[in-house]
C-alpha cells in the first residue's frame, strides 16, 4: 500500500509541473484530407508575459505517399491582425523510414511551427492548418491527401 501512495503521489507532481497549456487534435475523416478541410483550433489566451512554443501535430499511418508534408498555417490574432505561413515538414528520413513516435501503423509527428512567441493579446487566437501538399499530377488539389489520421496543436510554456 505504502508504494501504491508512493506511485500516485509521483504521479501526480509530474503531471501538475507540465508545460503544456493547449493541447487538441482534430480526426480526419477515413484519412482523407482534402485541400479544401482547414482545420481549426480556437485558443483562449490569458497570459501575455510568458514564451510558449507552438506545434503542429501530425499522426500519419502507412497510407500516407509523401516523404515530406506541406501545411499553410494561419494565426488570427484577437485585435484581427493574422500571420500566414507556408510550411515544410519531412515525415520520412532519407531510407524512407517514418519519423515520428508510435509502434503500431500509426506515427505520431510533433512539428515545430512557432518558438519563443509571446502571445501579448488577451483573447481568442484562431490557428488554421491546411495541407498544400500535392502530387504531380494533381496541381490543383483535388485529390485527398491519403493517410493522415489526426492533425492538432499543442502549445508549451519555455
Amino acid at each position: 500500500m505504502r508504494k501504491l501512495v508512493v506511485i500516485f503521489s509521483a504521479l501526480l507532481v509530474i503531471s501538475c509541473n507540465s508545460k503544456e497549456d493547449y493541447n487538441t487534435y482534430k480526426s480526419i475523416e477515413n484519412g482523407k484530407w482534402s485541400s479544401k478541410n482547414k482545420i481549426e483550433f480556437i485558443v483562449n489566451n490569458a497570459d501575455t508575459i510568458s514564451s510558449k512554443n507552438v506545434f503542429i501535430n501530425i499522426r500519419n499511418n502507412k497510407n500516407y505517399e509523401f516523404s515530406s508534408i506541406f501545411l499553410i498555417g494561419k494565426i488570427e490574432f484577437p485585435s484581427g491582425i493574422k500571420v500566414v505561413d507556408t510550411l515544410e515538414y519531412e515525415m520520412t528520413d532519407a531510407a524512407g523510414n517514418w519519423l515520428g513516435t508510435g509502434f503500431t501503423d500509426v506515427k505520431e509527428n510533433k512539428l515545430f511551427y512557432k518558438e519563443q512567441v509571446v502571445f501579448n493579446e488577451t483573447g481568442d487566437y484562431i490557428f488554421n492548418i491546411e495541407n498544400a501538399t500535392r502530387g504531380i499530377s494533381d496541381i490543383e488539389g483535388n485529390k485527398p491527401l491519403q493517410g493522415i489520421t489526426d492533425v492538432g496543436i499543442s502549445i508549451e510554456k519555455e
